[in-house]
């Protein structure tokens, strides 16, 4: 995140877990881990970082793990380190070679 996004939006670090509802009206980075429902215009998952609930957001970038409910509006990258398992629904979808999706998918 630069100076120009950081301001309303959440960076969940390494070694910390969160358990609830999140909503940011910006971005969303998670290098921890959360559990519970993640809403934010953009979402970066980092290699480190992990969700397990409901995850709603334009632009959806996995190195980590991404699991349940993904909606992404616009797009969904899994990365080659990414791991998605659960419900998919994209408006447009690029899975770097290595990167694994394990569940059922339907464009948005």
């Amino acid at each position: 995140m630069n100076d120009n996004t950081s301001k309303n939006s959440i960076f969940i670090g390494r070694g910390v877990t969160f358990q609830g509802s999140i909503k940011a009206p910006n971005q969303a980075k998670i290098d921890g881990h959360i559990e519970g429902d993640l809403e934010a215009q953009d979402v970066f998952i980092g290699p480190s970082g992990s969700v397990s609930g409901n995850t709603t957001a334009n632009l959806v970038d996995v190195h980590g793990q991404l699991n349940q409910k993904v909606i992404s509006r616009e797009l969904l990258i899994i990365r080659s380190t990414g791991k998605v398992a659960g419900s998919l629904q994209y408006g447009d979808i690029q899975i770097e070679r290595g990167g694994q999706f394990l569940g059922d998918m339907d464009l948005a």
